[in-house]
């Protein structure tokens, strides 16, 4: 709390000397694209599609190879060395692994370029939990789990940009009619009705490989969009409507309109809850159970620490593009693209872990299955744009609530905007957070935006600078005159959009092919079997087949293919 008094006395002294000044044409902005290589995605996108790829000019072996360098693929190259399997190669189409959890730095000050916090996971992701405290950033303090103090974000956490100024919260509260307060209340209560009525569990397919089948109130659920339940249930308010409407872009990139009422319920059900005001709910237990993880470069901090063990060069190949999955009789054959050398280099593999994107895998895999033609055939994915801004110094504030890690804006100047993040949140001395310069990270979420996906491909990286810095000039009018670079990350299928029907489809799915072992890894876990689509020799994994995209889905499936892969 001394913190967070300290940053509001800090940010009413600034206000007070804000004044219009005289105005200047503002100097160009300078920046460009940075992060991922669209280019290079759309240059396999063309070789596919021309049907005629080059042959291969080189040939290697390993016994796992895996397919794919996000959080899965590394999750999976974790597996395999916790299970003493060393011979594998991981392929990775960009520059660096991590897929929409890369970061990067601004004038050499780190940022996400993408995803940028970790909920504390619950007992239903005991692979993350493991993770963490192979990590140092959990361990057992008189019988009761902590983590790390330096990596839970500081207070103050979130405020709301609103009526001209900021509010501590995300929730509209000031001044809000009763009625509000109400509808509040009465979704708190039928968010811990549905809780106790189905299995809301993160990841969503914690239960599935014990022959749980999936509750009938959830299918009911999946089959409508958010809106229209909440319509249902007389949830009409437009304060809670937009709170729950930004809710699920930011977790999903689209709107309330777009996704499923499983989905939108299970934003809250899975992890803590919704509390009405007054209530108690997030921050209030003594313990750290509802905190969030982050660093200064985000989910980039956990990729770094997945990548480091592995052998540059040999275990982790990135600029490959993989071009064609064969399963054969007595293994598996992968044809990749090196985009250093221009040639085609041929794998032979005993297993392999295809842990691509669905609409990926379903191209590059050769006479496809059944279920992953069905998957690529139910799922969407929304495109965002991530655009860090590096500021020579903070910026001076609107009146409220004190700076916080997360900013949002009730009313956006972008179609898709979601607010930003400070990567120097996280500093722990209040000098610097007064004076130090940061990078601010700018979310857009493109899923309900049409032609987004084009526009990502067609419009510079100027327009995004511009539109970020003047959407966030109304709350920060000294913004523009801070402002030292600017970089853009492009992202043309970020994530899987939950739609109505996708829990049908892939909890389906997710259990075909089980054939995973329990197994005692060398860190002396046991480990449980986890439900994996597969073949005899390709273990599917990707964040896509829970249907949407957040880090413990993407680890734990990850972490599942893996095992599979090294039983086989």
């Amino acid at each position: 709390m001394q913190r967070r008094r300290f940053l509001t006395a800090a940010a009413s002294a600034a206000t007070a000397v804000l004044s219009p000044g005289c105005s200047q044409a503002p100097a160009p902005l300078v920046g460009g694209f940075a992060g991922i290589d669209m280019a290079r995605g759309h240059a396999l996108r063309d070789l596919l599609a021309r049907g005629s790829l080059p042959a291969p000019a080189a040939q290697r072996r390993t016994r796992v190879l895996i397919a794919g360098g996000g959080i899965a693929g590394l999750a999976a190259a974790r597996a395999l060395r916790l299970a003493g399997v060393n011979d594998f190669a991981l392929l990775e189409l960009e520059d660096s692994a991590g897929g929409n959890s890369r970061a990067g730095s601004v004038l050499g000050r780190a940022c996400p370029h993408g995803a940028h916090y970790l909920p504390v996971p619950g007992d239903s992701a005991p692979e993350v939990q493991n993770l963490l405290e192979e990590l140092g950033l959990r361990q057992r303090v008189a019988g009761r789990w902590r983590y790390d103090e330096f990596t839970l974000c500081h207070s103050p956490q979130e405020r709301l940009y609103w009526q001209g100024h900021w509010h501590a919260g995300l929730l509209p509260v000031d001044g809000v009619a009763p009625r509000t307060l109400a509808q509040y209340r009465l979704f708190a209560q039928r968010i811990r009705t549905l809780s106790r009525a189905a299995a809301f569990a993160m990841p969503t397919f914690a239960d599935w490989g014990n022959n749980k089948a999936v509750a009938p109130i959830a299918l009911a659920l999946d089959a409508i969009t958010f809106d229209t339940w909440l319509g249902g249930e007389g949830l009409d308010d437009p304060h809670l409507r937009w709170y729950l409407n930004y809710c699920c872009r930011d977790d999903y990139g689209a709107g309330s309109a777009s996704v499923s009422a499983w989905a939108g319920i299970h934003y809250f059900a899975s992890r803590h809850g919704f509390a009405a005001p007054g209530e108690g709910g997030e921050g209030a237990a003594d313990d750290d159970s509802d905190g969030l993880l982050t660093w200064p470069e985000g989910n980039g901090f956990l990729v770094r620490k997945l990548a480091e063990p592995l052998a540059p060069g040999q275990q982790l190949r990135t600029g490959h593009s993989v071009l064609r999955i064969t399963e054969q009789r007595h293994g598996v054959q992968v044809d990749a693209l090196e985009h250093a050398s221009g040639q085609v280099v041929r794998w032979q593999a005993d297993q392999c872990v295809v842990a691509l994107p669905v609409f990926i895998a379903a191209r590059v895999v050769q006479n496809p299955p059944q279920f992953l033609r069905a998957a690529a055939a139910q799922l969407a994915w929304a495109p965002w744009v991530v655009t860090n801004i590096a500021t020579n110094a903070p910026l001076t504030d609107r009146p409220g609530a004190a700076p916080a890690w997360d900013n949002v804006l009730y009313t956006e100047a972008t179609p898709g905007g979601l607010g930003y993040v400070d990567a120097g949140h996280q500093r722990l001395g209040l000098g610097a957070l007064l004076t130090a310069p940061t990078v601010l990270t700018y979310y857009e979420a493109l899923g309900d935006v049409p032609g987004g996906r084009a526009q990502l491909a067609r419009l510079p990286w100027q327009h995004w600078a511009e539109a970020a810095v003047a959407g966030l000039s109304g709350p920060h009018p000294d913004l523009r005159e801070r402002v030292e670079r600017v970089e853009v990350t492009r992202y043309g299928h970020a994530m899987a959009i939950p739609r109505p029907g996708g829990l049908k489809t892939l909890s389906k799915i997710g259990t075909q092919g089980n054939v995973d072992k329990r197994m005692r890894l060398s860190n002396g876990e046991r480990q449980r079997p986890l439900p994996t689509p597969a073949t005899a020799r390709l273990a599917f994994a990707h964040a896509d087949w829970s249907g949407y995209s957040v880090f413990e889905e993407a680890f734990t499936r990850g972490h599942g293919a893996g095992l599979r892969a090294a039983a086989g």
